[in-house]
């Protein structure tokens, strides 16, 4: 029910109509016309620039084009009232009441499927996050985990099927420093033995808090031989390293439904696998690399090593799949995850990246396009940097030892609602600020708030009328008026599953947050005229509410329904 995508196909019908009249021309390939709201100095509904269009085939005037058109659309559209015509050719078009009244009474009927689209179903995965497991989510972490899990959301929503992953990196020196760390800081408890001062192990109190987990659970009994235990420790250490990491997840509300271990991957032999699939097709080859940008020539040592062949793709260098030890690359890990998430039978994959692996992405979409032969789309979101600021300042909260900022001490601090919020209210690909005092304060500056504010609000009128805003609304529809600034709500809420399709087509959720913010602005402006004239009261003295403006609070609480259950983010009936 996407109100400007359902006039450009009607139009287009009456423009095939009055073409074969001979009144106007333009080629087969005619699509590209758009259907709009009008900039707000306009009083109309909606507008096209489709005349033009028009007027650049058919070589004249476009208010020529424009008034024929207008003459034709008012005799086959009966829920057109008046068709004006805007330099430099605009038709902005303002319906009959008749249609506001049928419009909002279809969204009501739809509730909380109302934006939905649903088309032809495909298998999704999502993978994101997939930090390394050594440790607790920081920051950093956040703003991706929360673009994927509304993505997921969103998907979902239209219909898709979808798998929310994460890849667990357990293979390689930081899985052999951290498991290090975790047998030392055992050591120390149990032995009084002082902690290393090595650079490599992670010094964070967490690894002490995994420590004495493993040994309350008394899995390992004897801690003398670090080799003997080494595949046990490894193993406990990892999982309560993953349990930390699903408890940081859960406090921002993001479950994934799969965790792929690189481990189990190189066990069963699948990257190996892979490699021999892309010798077979061509794309792998053994070769020596020329030396990395900015290291000195007498420094490089060339090698003969196995390549993948990603310039074959438009990267600008082939890539290594071993080291000098003959062990794999990340990048060959990388590679066999993939292949394994193809032989899974998924349409479309999506990786969420941070801000630190934009470079990373020619090299993993061209292994995506030789594993699949071109069938397979890999799309690839970077979620960019998150400044903290507090009263106007850089802010560092208190954290546990280590060089980060936990998700623990964002959420205690702000709440997962503004976190998510906020943590979508910028476009996934630009740096974002995070401004403490803003996300807690109860004000417009507060869009988080403004929203569940404008929610909170309608429920107010619903229970004076012993309503449930949620239930069905069960009133009569007759004698429905609208005035202007209902009609300017209507018009708002008309774009809602344009910003939805939108969203998913571009895989941009920060589109959500923003509309939700304006709906709001919309709802709140027309709340406060009732302080000064009466007449635009929802709430008189006798509690005297009319079915049409129910009607409005209904569709404008559905949307934000929707919105915020997109974003994940709660609706308080109360504040």
């Amino acid at each position: 029910m996407n109100l400007f995508l359902d006039y450009q196909k009607k139009i287009f019908v009456i423009l095939k109509k009055i073409k074969k009249k001979n009144i106007i021309y333009y080629p087969d390939n005619f699509h590209h016309y758009s259907v709009e709201l009008p900039p707000k100095e306009q009083t109309a509904d909606i507008s096209t620039n489709v005349a033009m269009l028009l007027a650049k085939h058919n070589k004249t005037d476009p208010f020529k084009i424009a008034n024929l058109i207008k003459k034709e659309f008012l005799n086959e559209f009966k829920e057109f009232d008046k068709i004006e015509i805007a330099k430099p050719g605009f038709l902005n078009i303002t319906f009959k009441i008749d249609f506001w009244k049928d419009y909002i009474q279809k969204i009501i009927k739809l509730n909380f499927k109302y934006g939905s689209s649903i088309s032809e179903i495909k298998k999704y995965n999502i993978e994101f996050v997939s930090a390394n497991p050594t440790g607790p989510l920081h920051v950093g972490h956040c703003r991706g985990a929360i673009i994927g899990d509304v993505l997921a959301n969103l998907l979902k929503f239209n219909g898709h099927n979808v798998t929310k992953e994460y890849y667990v990196n357990d293979y390689g020196n930081q899985i052999k420093s951290f498991v290090d760390s975790v047998y030392y800081r055992i050591l120390e408890i149990e032995k009084n033995i002082k902690f290393p001062s090595d650079k490599d192990l992670y010094p964070g109190n967490y690894i002490i808090d995994i420590a004495k987990k493993i040994i309350k659970k008394k899995i390992i009994n004897d801690f003398k031989s670090k080799d003997l235990i080494y595949d046990q420790l490894k193993k406990e250490s990892l999982s309560q390293s993953i349990c930390l990491i699903k408890n940081n997840l859960a406090l921002l509300g993001v479950v994934h439904d799969s965790f792929v271990y690189e481990s189990s991957l190189i066990n069963n032999n699948q990257v190996q696998r892979t490699i021999d699939k892309l010798i077979k097709s061509k794309h792998v080859y053994s070769g020596k690399l020329a030396p990395p940008k900015g290291e000195l020539s007498k420094n490089w040592k060339p090698r003969n090593q196995l390549l993948f062949k990603s310039t074959l793709f438009g990267d600008d260098a082939d890539r290594a799949l071993q080291k000098e030890n003959k062990t794999w690359t990340y990048f060959a890990g990388d590679l066999a995850y993939h292949s394994n998430k193809i032989d899974r039978g998924y349409d479309i994959l999506i990786n969420v990246l941070g801000a630190d692996h934009a470079g990373y992405i020619k090299r993993i979409t061209s292994a995506v396009d030789a594993l699949s032969n071109d069938k397979i789309k890999l799309i690839c979101k970077v979620s960019q940097l998150v400044k903290l600021f507090k009263k106007g300042q850089p802010f560092k909260m208190s954290k546990r030892k280590g060089d980060y900022i936990t998700v623990d001490d964002l959420i205690n601090e702000v709440g997962k609602d503004s976190a998510r919020f906020i943590m979508l209210n910028r476009s996934n690909d630009v740096e974002l600020d995070f401004d403490f005092e803003k996300v807690t304060e109860k004000s417009k500056d507060n869009p988080v708030f403004y929203v569940q504010y404008a929610y909170a609000r309608i429920n107010s009128v619903f229970n004076l009328e012993n309503m449930e805003v949620e239930n069905d609304l069960k009133i009569s529809t007759k004698n429905l008026i609208f005035n202007k600034h209902e009609i300017e709500i209507l018009k708002k809420i008309s774009e809602w599953p344009k910003c939805i399709e939108l969203s998913l087509f571009k895989l941009e959720p920060h589109r959500i947050p923003f509309y939700l913010y304006d709906l709001s602005t919309l709802f709140h402006s027309y709340w406060n005229l009732g302080s000064k004239n009466p007449d635009f009261r929802f709430i008189h003295k006798n509690y005297d509410i009319k079915n049409s403006r129910l009607m409005l609070l209904k569709a404008i609480s559905i949307v934000i329904k929707n919105g915020m259950t997109l974003l994940g983010v709660s609706t308080p009936k109360s504040m």
